[in-house]
This record gives structure tokens, C-alpha cells and sequence, in this order.
């Protein structure tokens, strides 16, 4: 099987940017949106959006690559990492501190022409406490670097990079591509250099590990740059939900030099990404507006349900509030709980659903 890197006219990916022109119209749409629902929060509100934002991509680019982390120490440590807390907060788990400090790093540094040496230190932050890699460098080796699938025996070779001993010679290509890739302004263009940059990147595969990581997040410095300001998205959070398509698109893509499917692939994984955001920043606006209507008429117990509530996201609380919840949340009584429910329903902060052994609350005004 010939890989892209193979080819003759590597590096110089074919494509017709028409594919992705309409494309590019709807994710032109969702960003005036997302600058819409921008100018109605607060300084706080957008700290907030961006500090979920970076967490959501903490937690799904380490999915990716199987690493469960655990929301509260990622919240923790981002928090840290921008300087919110005046007293930073203990963060055990070193696989977060490593993820997020590359995160803040690679979204703080944006503006920035691209350099060998910021890709090396984002190595460097992401693997600062590792002992069975070389961190900072980039591969050595005579073996293959192969992405493989299945079991001992029955293996499935994906892809194979360039051996090691091409890699500094291809970075140097890649950084230089990269910063003289001109966009001026055009969005098709920033879709595209976009999606080049993590498909020549991975392509490339310069570190033992680490690179679907590192790959990601150089496509939303580029994404940001090219537009000029910082984008408020996770392309992680989008792949993470269909990895076989993710890696299906990727591995057609590295197996041929005309990337019209990929750009058309990868345009769609941004306007998903941002529309997700927009989501989010609307369930933000939502929950400070109903917090700031409500909570001096709410009591302990139901302003600590329906901070747990809120805490869900867009995605919502589970299975909406029951009476048996509300009783495991707050340890208040049976009677207690469904007077609180209904006091909350009365109110308008709640909304009543099903009936009878079936009856939950929902949120008012939170789909």
C-alpha cells in the first residue's frame, strides 16, 4: 500500500477548495452566532465558557487516546494553570497537569508563528513525568512506525510514517508550510489550512507518542490564527463520538494526495465543534439568567439541586430530577423533597414531565 508521504508531489496535497465552500458558509453562520451570544455574558460568564471549553477538550483528547481523567482535578488544574485560583489547588493526577498545561500553552500562543520548538515543549509538557519515552524529541529508530489494530497474530497495519531518520527534515517543511500558508482573511482557506496542517502533521507522526494529541491541538491554534482571534470550540469533543469514522477519514486521507473528502470531513467536525460551543455558551447564558432570577427565593436544599442540575451541561441531568434524587442529593425527607419539587415547578424553574411512578423535572428554558 503507498502512503501519502510516498508520493512524488509530496507534500503538495491536491484538492478543489469548491468542496468546501458551502460548508465554509455554515460555519461562518455559527460563528456570527457564537459572536451574538458572546456579547450578552459577562467577563465571568466568559471565563467560565472558555475554562468548560478547554476542559471538555482535556478530557476528550485524553479519551481519544484512552486515558479516562477525572473532571474535578482537570477543572482544577486549568484553573490553576490561567491563574484563576489565588491559591492554586492540589492536582494529584500528573496525566492532567501534563494534558492541561499543553492545552493553555498551545491556545495562550495562538497568534504566534509556529516553531520546531514550540512542538518539542508541547511534547515536553504533555510527557513531563515520563519515564518510557523520549520526551522532546522526536523519534529515533530503525522500526516502523505503524498504527496497528487487533490482536497477536490477526494485526491490521493502518498506516505507516516516514521512517525516523526523514523526520527532522519533514518538520522543518511542515513549520515552514505552515507559516507561510496564507489565508487573508478567507474562512474556505482557513478550513483548509486547518485541516492540512493535522493531516500533515499526523502524516508525519514526528513523536514516539503523543501525536494525535499534539495534532489536535495544532489544528486549533491554526483554526484561531487564521481567523485572527481565539476560537471557542473542542474538536476533540466532535471526534471522540465516532473514532472509527475519525480514523476511517484519516486513514483514507494518508493513502492518497487528493484530500477532497478529508477537507469535506474535517470542514464538517468544525461546524459540529462550534456549534456544540454555541450550545454551551447558551446553556451559560441561560444559567446565570435563571440563578439571578431565582436564587434568592430558593432554599439550600433546591439552590444545591439546581446548581447540580446546571452542572450537567447540554446534555442535561441524566434521567431529569425525581423526588428519589432529590432525596439522595439533599438527605432531606420523602415529603420534604416533593415539596421542594413542586415549590421549584410553582416557580417556574422547573418543568413537570411524564406522570404518576414516571413523573421528573426538567430545567425551564435548558434543552
Amino acid at each position: 500500500m503507498a502512503y501519502n508521504w510516498q508520493h512524488k508531489s509530496w507534500p503538495n496535497f491536491k484538492y478543489n477548495a469548491t468542496v468546501i465552500e458551502q460548508v465554509a458558509l455554515s460555519l461562518s453562520a455559527i460563528t456570527g452566532q457564537m459572536t451574538g451570544v458572546l456579547l450578552g455574558l459577562g467577563n465571568a460568564q466568559k471565563q467560565e465558557t472558555e475554562l468548560a471549553l478547554i476542559m471538555s477538550e482535556a478530557l476528550t483528547t485524553s479519551a481519544i487516546e484512552g486515558e479516562i481523567l477525572n473532571h474535578v482535578d482537570v477543572m482544577s488544574s486549568i484553573r490553576n494553570k490561567l491563574g484563576i485560583n489565588q491559591q492554586p489547588e492540589i492536582v494529584k493526577d500528573k496525566r492532567v497537569k501534563a494534558i492541561t498545561a499543553m492545552l493553555v500553552t498551545a491556545k495562550r500562543n495562538y497568534q504566534k508563528k509556529l516553531t520546531l520548538t514550540d512542538i518539542k515543549e508541547w511534547h515536553s509538557l504533555l510527557f513531563s513525568d515520563a519515564k518510557n519515552i523520549t520526551v522532546g524529541k522526536w523519534r529515533t529508530g530503525k522500526e516502523p512506525m505503524q498504527v496497528i489494530s487487533g490482536s497477536i497474530g490477526k494485526e491490521v497495519i493502518h498506516f505507516e510514517a516516514p521512517p525516523s531518520d526523514k523526520v527532522p527534515a519533514e518538520m522543518k517543511q511542515f513549520v515552514q508550510w505552515y507559516n507561510h500558508y496564507e489565508v487573508n482573511g478567507n474562512l474556505t482557506q482557513a478550513i483548509i489550512k486547518t485541516a492540512i496542517a493535522h493531516l500533515y502533521f499526523l502524516t508525519i507522526h514526528p513523536f514516539e507518542d503523543g501525536n494525535g494529541r499534539i495534532g489536535r491541538a495544532i489544528a486549533e491554534k491554526c483554526l484561531s490564527a487564521s481567523i485572527g482571534r481565539p476560537v471557542l470550540l473542542s474538536i476533540s469533543s466532535v471526534i471522540e463520538k465516532n473514532k472509527k469514522q475519525y480514523y476511517a477519514a484519516l486513514k483514507e486521507a494518508q493513502s492518497t494526495m487528493n484530500i477532497d473528502q478529508w477537507l469535506v470531513y474535517f470542514a464538517n467536525i468544525l461546524v459540529q465543534a462550534q456549534t456544540e460551543a454555541v450550545s454551551m455558551v447558551q446553556h451559560t447564558l441561560t444559567k446565570n439568567n435563571l440563578l439571578q432570577t431565582f436564587q434568592s427565593q430558593l432554599n439550600a436544599r433546591e439552590l444545591k439541586v439546581i446548581k447540580k442540575m446546571l452542572a450537567a451541561g447540554t446534555t442535561g441531568f441524566q434521567g431529569g430530577m425525581t423526588a428519589k434524587k432529590y432525596m439522595s442529593i439533599t438527605k432531606a425527607s420523602k415529603a420534604t423533597s416533593t415539596r421542594d419539587l413542586q415549590h421549584l415547578a410553582e416557580l417556574g424553574v422547573l418543568v413537570l414531565k411524564g406522570g404518576g411512578r414516571s413523573t421528573f423535572y426538567e430545567l425551564a428554558g435548558i434543552e
